[in-house]
């Protein structure tokens, strides 16, 4: 009987541990070897790959292009579906369907998704570029541009997804009490600020939630990359997870690719405990 819960729970903790933990101590070993994946043998650099790395101008700047669509992704999405939250928490047959149309992308695969916007995006051809015509607008070189490329894959991960966060602040709204808006209105509390006072501090867990992940997400991004721009042009668009990418199956070049994966396990841990810090004090439980 005193076995019998750790008996129930021990395939859940077998496969974690033999798909998530193993890889990552795995990786963090492969980082100190020289290895391209055919040889038997493995060199041993120690913390070579990691001096390369930094002293590298190409990573610094996947460093940087990491950290801009994180940014950008993160804040454009959380902001537009907030507002989009507010403005479907309704009921009624045209606030259904609207909620349902903007959840569409989130269900659809990322390869699909890649494939409709390299067309909308195309120079020559492209719709975006049409529509900017009609209005005596220059043609914009969405995805062949070093200063436009990063940005046209935000515009598609804000696009894919607004939909699911607008549906988990939807449920956050309906979640807060009625009585605390009714009380905000006998004290003619302006729209401002009972969204300010009220409705931000009672879906601070949910905001909080959604930052986290999509942060997370944001740094994890290869399909459109991988199929829009393949980290082109002039590495303008290459991410973390593109870069360990090519240089682990394209170059292979495994222990340098391993390094590069555990600096991201870094970056992406240091950000986490970041968040949890300055944010979880202005979370607001109840």
């Amino acid at each position: 009987m005193v076995l019998r819960p750790y008996m129930m729970i021990a395939p859940a903790v077998i496969i974690f541990c033999l798909f998530f933990i193993y890889p990552i101590f795995y990786m963090i070993y492969l980082s100190a070897f020289d290895w391209n994946f055919v040889s038997p043998t493995k060199d041993f650099v120690g913390l070579e790959n990691f001096k390369s790395l930094l002293a590298e101008r190409e990573f610094i700047e996947v460093m940087r292009n990491s950290a801009v669509y994180t940014f950008l992704t993160v804040f454009f999405t959380l902001t537009i579906s907030l507002f989009l939250a507010l403005w479907l928490n309704k009921q009624g047959v045209i606030y259904s369907f609207v909620q349902g149309a903007i959840f569409s992308p989130h269900i659809i695969s990322l390869v699909s998704i890649s494939m409709l916007w390299m067309w909308m995006m195309d120079v020559d051809y492209g719709l975006l570029n049409w529509f900017l015509g009609l209005f005596g607008i220059d043609k914009v070189q969405w995805l062949t541009h070093p200063d436009t490329a990063l940005y046209s894959l935000v515009i598609v991960a804000v696009w894919k997804g607004v939909g699911f966060n607008t549906l988990v602040f939807i449920a956050g709204l309906q979640s807060i009490p009625k009585d605390m808006y009714e009380a905000a209105s006998l004290d003619e509390a302006s729209p401002w600020r009972t969204f300010t006072k009220i409705t931000l501090p009672m879906l601070s867990p949910t905001l909080f939630f959604l930052a986290v992940i999509s942060m997370i997400g944001s740094f994890q991004i290869f399909d459109t990359i991988s199929i829009m721009t393949q980290g082109g042009p002039i590495n303008s668009t290459n991410t973390f997870v593109y870069y360990i990418y090519e240089n682990g199956f394209r170059f292979f070049k495994i222990g340098y690719a391993s390094a590069a994966g555990v600096i991201l396990l870094i970056v992406v841990s240091l950000l986490t405990i970041i968040y949890f810090r300055l944010l979880a004090k202005r979370v607001h439980y109840r």
